[in-house]
């Protein structure tokens, strides 16, 4: 509860400061203060000190999964502020209000990993959605920011019409008319044509929120139209919050149905490693690239929701930190090239090795090679998958799905390092080079000691 009602108050305190001041480094620094003080207020929760305590009705409920996943969203938030808070300022002169708007985003964060209802459910989305409609098209002089924000729009509606959709059909399954979790997970007895309905509209709605195939078209066309800065937090921190309030979802209301919707969810994960990586060899520009790379690691972390056991739990949130990280490092670095395309790397190595030596880490991490966070990220995906012991043939696609994924990670290595160029960088500061570091250091650290990440799930109480 402390993270829910912080985030929306310096939300508040974000939008005067653009009225106070003028001065953008006194702007990007209580940004980066009011996330140091969120991530604290959520470490706070995590340990039982709440600050307020309100009734709410049962309508959230804070376990220490959720509160966990809000530190890997809250501390990947802080290092994307570190690195990128400046050329969020550059994008136009609204910088407060673009930090207001992710501050917004992170309450919605923090409300869709602790529902207990669908109606709490539906607004957190919503919280999530309308301030990145705003960030999408904040570049207001850029048709392709504009085309992205609108398309985002109209996607974004759809899918939360068919939500709303799913939800009534819902409510009208349960014996009472109720939108909490547990009645819904009592309403399975009868498996009426509502519940079933309600259930299948809430997959296709939740596969469209996280890019899943065949709900991905919007996906590549609002992240690369999207500036940069920002495509960076959507297909992070926004993606992976949505994620847990998936398997929430199917986990406390479907679970006890999961033969019965277990075979489509299979199918969707094998279309999107499909398609996100296939698609993803033949992109000339690295930012399309990575948002078709983005609908692929979708699909392995959909593996979470096929199983909805043990290790699925674990995994995911192992998944989620890697790559949270090693995607905002890689953004991190491509804000700072002129020339988004693979030739725009070429000899990188060359002119600045600090950056092109941490950028091969995140790149390695993202391809799943052992030593990285990456890696027993996606085994414990895939190890998820095998302990239900009916989806070999989806765990061997998903391996060479992975082996494809090599491919076009190891173009931007080998243009990085094994071709002749001078790319244009920005100017990069030291402390820029130094938190890019620490991020190369967490995500090997996690590929090293993934365990310590995994037991405190078991090990923090509320």
């Amino acid at each position: 509860m402390n993270a829910i009602i912080f985030s929306a108050v310096w939300g508040i305190v974000m939008m005067f400061s653009g009225v106070l001041s003028n001065n953008k480094k006194t702007i990007q620094a209580t940004a980066i203060v009011g996330l140091i003080l969120l991530f604290i207020v959520n470490l706070l929760d995590l340990g039982g000190n709440h600050f307020i305590n309100i009734d709410l009705h049962n309508m959230l409920y804070f376990e220490t999964f959720g509160l966990l996943f809000n530190a890997i969203a809250f501390g990947a938030s802080l290092l994307y502020f570190l690195l990128s808070s400046s050329d969020i300022l550059k994008v136009g002169v609204n910088g407060a209000e673009y930090f207001a708007l992710i501050f917004f985003v992170l309450c919605g964060v923090s409300i869709v990993t602790s529902f207990n209802t669908l109606l709490m459910l539906f607004l957190g989305i919503e919280i999530i959605s309308i301030p990145l409609y705003i960030l999408t098209g904040a570049d207001k002089r850029d048709l392709k920011s504009n085309e992205a924000s609108l398309k985002y729009f109209l996607m974004g509606a759809f899918s939360t019409g068919l939500m709303l959709l799913g939800i009534t059909f819902l409510y009208g399954a349960t014996a009472n008319g109720s939108f909490f979790l547990d009645d819904i997970a009592a309403a399975k007895t009868s498996l009426s044509p509502l519940y079933i309905i309600g259930l299948l509209l809430l997959l296709v709605s939740m596969s469209f929120k996280v890019s899943a195939a065949p709900f991905h078209f919007w996906t590549p066309d609002v992240y690369d139209g999207a500036p940069t800065v920002f495509t960076s937090f959507m297909a992070t921190i926004v993606k992976a919050a949505v994620f847990i309030a998936f398997i929430r979802l199917f986990g406390d209301a479907f679970g006890d149905t999961i033969q019965r919707w277990q075979i489509f969810v299979a199918i969707i994960i094998a279309a999107t490693l499909f398609i996100g990586n296939i698609t993803a060899v033949f992109q000339q520009s690295v930012k399309r690239m990575l948002a078709y790379s983005s609908i692929a690691q979708a699909g392995f972390m959909l593996f979470a929701l096929l199983t909805l056991n043990t290790f699925a739990k674990e995994g995911i949130i192992l998944y989620t930190a890697a790559y949270s990280i090693a995607t905002i490092g890689i953004f991190a670095v491509l804000i700072k090239m002129k020339d988004y395309s693979f030739e725009g790397f070429n000899g990188l190595a060359k002119h600045h090795p600090t950056i092109a030596a941490v950028t091969t880490i995140f790149l390695l991490s993202l391809a799943g090679i052992p030593l990285t966070a990456g890696f027993f990220a996606k085994y414990y995906m895939l190890a998820a998958a095998l302990q239900t012991g009916k989806f070999l043939w989806l765990v061997i696609f998903a391996v060479l799905c992975a082996a494809i994924s090599v491919y076009y990670y190891f173009r931007i290595i080998q243009a990085m390092y094994f071709k002749e160029g001078e790319p244009q960088v920005l100017e990069t500061t030291l402390s820029f080079r130094v938190v890019l570091i620490v991020l190369s250091i967490i995500i090997i650290l996690l590929g090293i000691f993934p365990q310590w990440l995994i037991n405190q799930i078991y090990y923090l109480y509320l």
